[in-house]
């Protein structure tokens, strides 16, 4: 049977197993949230063979370094891991506001200690002291001065109690920026774009939105946000200002009532659209199989999902 060596500690563990779970189960404290390899959350170092299901989650300057992710890999040799350390391997950043824009979204903005360089619509991951999540940024590069994220806090869990508690001043820390599937390609320039989110997806599509604006988007800019009721449109008056000051964008806020006859009622202008959708896997799902079935290209479509913790 394989050996596990993390630190000073050893054990035995069956052919196979994978490497999280090994990990956790023997008290190993290493933050997980997707475990699909899509959050970066369980970023171990190791060394040794591993089986990994995902070689291409992660750059090759990443992999060349042992860095693996634990949820991805399958023990099936001796291996000694070392968990990521939020102090020594990430990066530091003092919280300037945290905002309750509504009952359960808390708007969190950070100040890096040093200049971070990202896109709009990309992933990071938070450390609050040995807990961990990946969010998607919200502000915009070159323009926001802070790094701003939307959490949805409507449910328990060791990250949102933890944000729960924060306040100006208070420090975090940084681990490993993500491309994420969002992203404002100029190459649109003159095209429809439709921007579909429920509930804290919009974080990532307010960014995208306003990049496109900052390149000067001549196409048409259709934004949709489900949420569960009129209260969850959390950015309705940012978006109605954006409306106001650009005649190509329009603003639509669905509650989730209205969702099945207003996705019935969707209908594409032109096959040239580019949507971006963004939120919790049931509804991404939804907005994607209207759009196809009204005649989207499916190579036109580009979607990032927020999926639950499990």
């Amino acid at each position: 049977m394989p050996e596990l060596y993390v630190g000073d500690r050893h054990w035995s563990v069956a052919t196979g197993s994978n490497l999280l779970d090994a990990l956790n189960q023997a008290g190993v404290a290493v933050p997980f949230s997707c475990r699909a390899g899509s959050c970066h959350a369980c970023l171990v170092r190791c060394q040794g063979e591993v089986l990994d299901q995902q070689p291409d989650a992660l750059n090759p300057a990443q992999r060349h370094d042992g860095w693996r992710l634990a949820c991805q890999c399958q023990v099936v040799d001796d291996l000694r891991v070392e968990a990521f350390d939020p102090v020594r391997d990430g990066m530091a950043a003092e919280v300037v506001s945290a905002d309750w824009l509504t009952a359960s979204v808390l708007r969190l903005r950070l100040l890096p200690e040093r200049g971070l360089r990202y896109r709009a619509g990309q992933h990071l991951v938070l450390w609050a002291g040995q807990v961990a999540r990946p969010y998607s940024l919200a502000s915009l590069p070159q323009e926001d001065q802070f790094l701003e994220f939307h959490l949805d806090c409507r449910l328990p869990g060791a990250f949102s109690n933890a944000a729960r508690q924060l306040k100006a001043g208070d420090r975090l820390r940084l681990g490993e920026l993500r491309g994420g599937a969002l992203q404002y390609d100029p190459d649109w320039q003159l095209r429809p774009m439709w921007l579909l989110a429920s509930g804290t997806g919009l974080g990532p599509l307010w960014g995208v939105l306003r990049e496109a604006l900052r390149q000067d988007h001549q196409g048409a800019i259709r934004v949709i946000h489900l949420a569960h009721d009129a209260e969850g449109h959390y950015l309705a008056e940012p978006l109605a200002a954006l409306a106001a000051s650009h005649p190509n964008v329009t603003v639509e806020l669905w509650t989730a009532a209205q969702l099945d006859q207003a996705l019935a009622q969707l209908r594409l202008v032109s096959r040239q659209t580019q949507a971006l959708l963004c939120g919790h896997p049931v509804s991404v799902e939804a907005f994607a199989k209207r759009l196809f079935l009204a005649g989207l290209p499916r190579n036109q479509l580009l979607a990032d999902v927020f999926l639950p913790r499990g």
